[in-house]
């Protein structure tokens, strides 16, 4: 028997007619998930929506024999988030698991990037994960059991060329997670955030100098490989909260922000100046005996 099910669980999957998100339902509904599909159908920009996106994972689920049911809304609107989680509600009842995956993207140098190339990616990605997560967390909180995941990127946490309004954006929600993670925990709610490279419409969408030097052919590449964590850290069998993951490559390692011991003022010298930092530096750089804050209190006691 599997140890890893969701029988008699409910999920949401946004952004789930495709790539990741298309994998993440129909692995969760082959091992017992009703889930609810949820995308809007556009391109890559998010633009051009359609119904035949959701409509064909939902039919592939039942075809299996699995239970699903589409929902067209888009995240990026209040209403629209409370759309897909009424959805789920008023077909299953409740609310046990929430895979935030919608996405979108639009390349170009940081100058050259567009009020309207920034905003509809914060609307998605930042914008859009509130959305949906905020009444996902209250029929959650109610039931005193839930998982989500996030999708954040490395780009969000290490940078990427060409894609400042989607680090942005993903740094964004990276922030967002860790704070759903600590409200959420008393009330039996784990959050966990993960870093996918996988082939997808999305990465087609990549800017190819991101990849120089790289194998031509990646291997371990598929959304399958992706979906293997959110499976996991969706289910029961995970205990672990506000942590971060990386999948890329058949590489999976978590990933973590750290704080090092620093250099500390002297008691007896109430001010810092230009000059001391310029003589400290590195000590202040060094990593050595590095913490890893658990929230931000926690970062603040580390210092004596």
């Amino acid at each position: 028997m599997s140890a890893v099910s969701f029988e008699g669980r409910v999920a949401i999957v946004t952004g789930a007619g495709g790539g990741l998100g298309r994998a993440h339902a129909l692995e969760l509904a082959r091992r017992g998930a009703q889930v609810v599909i949820n995308d809007l159908g556009g391109d890559m920009t998010g633009a051009h929506g359609a119904v035949t996106m959701a409509d064909e994972v939902v039919e592939q689920i039942r075809a299996e024999g699995g239970i699903a049911v589409a929902n067209y809304d888009s995240v990026a609107t209040p209403d629209g988030g409370r759309r897909i989680v009424h959805t789920a509600l008023d077909v299953f009842g409740k609310v046990d698991i929430l895979v935030n995956n919608a996405g979108n993207i639009r390349n170009g140098a940081f100058t050259d990037l567009t009020p309207g190339a920034i905003d509809s990616l914060l609307d998605v990605h930042v914008k859009g994960a509130f959305h949906v997560t905020q009444p996902a967390f209250a029929a959650m909180r109610d039931n005193g059991y839930g998982r989500i995941v996030f999708t954040a990127s490395a780009a969000g946490l290490f940078g990427s060329i060409h894609q400042a309004n989607y680090a942005a954006a993903k740094g964004g929600v990276f922030g967002l997670a860790n704070v759903v993670a600590l409200e959420g925990a008393p009330h039996g709610i784990l959050t966990n955030t993960i870093l996918p490279a996988a082939l997808s419409r999305m990465a087609a969408d990549m800017a190819p100098e991101q990849f120089a030097g790289m194998p031509t052919t990646p291997a371990h590449m598929e959304p399958e490989m992706i979906t293997a964590m959110v499976a996991y850290l969706a289910s029961e069998e995970n205990t672990h909260n506000r942590e971060l993951y990386s999948i890329a490559r058949g590489r999976y390692g978590r990933v973590f922000m750290g704080v090092a011991p620093g250099w500390h003022v002297s008691v007896d010298q109430p001010v810092a100046t230009p000059d001391d930092v310029a003589e400290h530096i590195d000590r202040i750089r060094d990593l050595d005996g590095y913490a890893v804050p658990e929230s931000m209190v926690a970062e603040f006691a580390l210092v004596p």
